[in-house]
């Protein structure tokens, strides 16, 4: 039985998926097609989506939207207002940096504490029965980079099991979930996590799982060096410049790959003390905290399947 692989770019990344015999490429371009399909609808770096709609509509009237897009959305807005870190309101002071795109720059105070009044996601009216999202003031602006990439990964692998696919590897630019039994003897998968300063696919670790999502957030995917100071693409919300402790990057392991974008988000912005322990407290979601010195922690749920390369 032989894996089938095709690379495709999407989400600003290279997108990998790749199926085990009898499936076939076809199965692949039907992931792909997806994948195009919730970009055109869910991403803020175009003028035009579903996502966009409701930001240009800010401060003006309330927008309907389709109910996965809706369903998202509410997912993303209730988990903003737990205030644990992840904030799908972060729009206007991500715009404000532009880290990892043309123009990064560091802002004035001023505009940052400017920006700060427009990124509360409690400013977010939702309507469960009309399916609309209502941006209360003018200039917010929601963004679901933080969490869009998990929910289409999800999404694929439910399509894939609908089309009958055994095995499979959905990897969207490092965030890698999981498709049945490997076909390995033990059917177990075993994953690297990445080493944070070094180029993508150097791994620090290994991960021996079964069929999970692994996804990471790290400060070494999008950054801007000004005046030997280093600025990476993870904001605070709380003071509009980004986060500041020790960690270079934190990995979580769950079922649903959108849990692993909230949760690495959130122990990056805890810190490994409090980031540990709020996620020792969650059923079914582990994570391998590694800091700027490359000391690695991970939750007690990976004990035994994970191990330093």
């Amino acid at each position: 039985m032989g894996l089938i692989n095709k690379n495709y770019y999407a989400l600003g990344t290279v997108i990998n998926l790749t199926v085990a015999e009898p499936a076939t490429k076809d199965d692949l371009d039907v992931g792909y097609q997806l994948i195009q399909n919730f970009e055109d609808k869910l991403t803020v770096n175009r003028t035009e989506s579903e996502v966009m709609s409701i930001n240009h509509n800010a401060g003006i009237k309330a927008v309907k939207v389709p109910e996965d897009t809706y369903g998202l959305i509410k997912t993303a807005v209730k988990v903003s207002r737990k205030n644990l870190g992840f904030n799908v309101a972060i729009g206007p002071l991500v715009k404000l940096w532009k880290i990892g795109f043309k123009g990064a720059n560091k802002p004035s105070d001023a505009d940052i504490k400017q920006r700060l009044k427009l990124i509360d996601p409690d400013r977010i009216e939702l309507n469960d029965e009309l399916q609309t999202v209502f941006l209360l003031d003018q200039g917010m602006e929601i963004d679901l980079g933080g969490i869009a990439k998990g929910y289409i990964a999800d999404q694929i692998k439910q399509l894939w099991l609908k089309r009958g696919v055994e095995t499979g590897i959905i990897d969207l630019g490092g965030n890698v979930l999981l498709v049945g039994p490997s076909l390995h003897t033990d059917q177990m998968w075993n994953v690297g996590v990445q080493n944070p300063i070094k180029p993508r696919d150097v791994s620090l670790g290994m991960v021996h799982i079964s069929a999970k999502s692994i996804g990471t957030s790290g400060i070494y995917e999008r950054k801007l060096i000004l005046d030997g100071h280093e600025y990476h693409h993870m904001f605070d919300s709380k003071t509009g410049y980004p986060i500041k402790n020790n960690l270079a990057s934190v990995t979580i392991i769950s079922d649903k790959s959108i849990d692993g974008e909230i949760w690495s988000t959130i122990g990056f912005y805890q810190g490994i003390e409090k980031g540990r322990a709020l996620i020792e407290a969650q059923p079914g979601i582990e994570a391998v905290f590694i800091t700027k010195e490359l000391e690695t922690f991970a939750t007690s749920g990976l004990k035994n399947n994970f191990k330093l390369i």
